[in-house]
């Protein structure tokens, strides 16, 4: 399982933009990773994120790859995925912020 954290302002995705992104992270993680996505939706509460003085609509997707990413890898796949995130919720590029980590050394 490819480990996916996605951290989204408190009722900014309706339940059918959830699944379809669900859906859609799966399908990169197994096309990418060769593996499914396990993902952890970590709502902030509203009142509880800001941007500038203002209610954030910020998304934070955080993956972890189960090997090490060569520099253009890391970069096509990032691009990739932010594709994926702002062509479903709709937000800019200015919202969201993507990483791709390698696995942490043991």
């Amino acid at each position: 399982m490819i480990n996916c954290t996605c951290i989204v302002q408190e009722g900014q995705h309706p339940d059918q933009s959830k699944a379809k992104l669900q859906r859609t992270l799966n399908h990169f993680t197994k096309t990418a990773f060769a593996e499914e996505a396990q993902i952890a939706w970590i709502p902030v509460a509203g009142g509880n994120g800001f941007t500038a003085g203002e209610p954030s609509t910020s998304s934070i997707v955080s993956i972890t790859a189960n090997a090490p990413l060569t520099t253009d890898r890391r970069e096509s796949l990032l691009r990739e995925l932010v594709e994926i995130w702002t062509d479903e919720v709709r937000c800019s590029v200015d919202e969201i912020v993507a990483v791709i980590a390698d696995p942490q050394q043991n």
